[in-house]
């Protein structure tokens, strides 16, 4: 998987996996976005908790003058506590799913994201000053690659900005790609 340690690979592959065909009838399923599973010993060290800032159900806003809902996106926690996954919808109709995971090994957050476009990106990064930033690369068609910068910031009132940068001159300068503020419904 260009370079990711096998566990990434394993954990798409659970994401694709059906949900039944993961779950034993010992272990109930969580019918709840919200419900907070007890982690397994696995994954219960500090560092498998960092992103739980963006656990939840949110509304989110953009464009020009950020008031804009550019669509929804549920965040939820595996049974196991080893992973989050995003459910995004757009408003525009189209949507996407992201697994996220600690790599312990690696010291290192990972996420593998993939849209109803077909792009497929893998974004790797960690904690900087209290947000979330991961970084990644897509190929361009006329060659190289694009740069890509997601930083997740929590705010001090429980939302979340997303600021998603590109640079195509190799991180000299970057343009933002999308700016987006989640907010829980009912809380805007």
């Amino acid at each position: 998987m260009h370079g990711w340690p096998l566990g990434v690979g394993l954990l798409a592959t659970a994401m694709c996996t059906p949900v039944a065909a993961q779950t034993t009838t010992s272990q109930p399923i969580a019918s709840e976005a919200t419900t907070v599973a007890a982690p397994g010993a696995a994954c219960s060290t500090a560092e498998y908790r960092q992103f739980d800032f963006w656990l939840g159900e949110w509304a989110v806003h953009g464009g020009p003058g950020g008031e804009q809902l550019q669509g929804t996106s549920r965040i939820e926690r595996s049974g196991n506590g080893c992973w989050l996954v995003e459910h995004w919808h757009s408003a525009r109709g189209s949507d996407g799913t992201s697994l996220n995971a600690w790599d312990a090994p690696y010291k290192a957050w990972r996420q593998f994201w993939t849209g109803a476009d077909g792009v497929v990106l893998r974004l790797e990064g960690g904690l900087q000053d209290g947000a979330m930033v991961m970084t990644g690369e897509l190929p361009r068609a006329q060659g190289g690659v694009q740069l890509q910068k997601i930083r997740w910031t929590p705010g001090a009132d429980g939302s979340v900005e997303q600021r998603w940068e590109t640079s195509d001159d190799a991180g000299a300068s970057w343009q933002v790609a999308f700016l987006g503020r989640y907010t829980h419904p009912g809380s805007e």
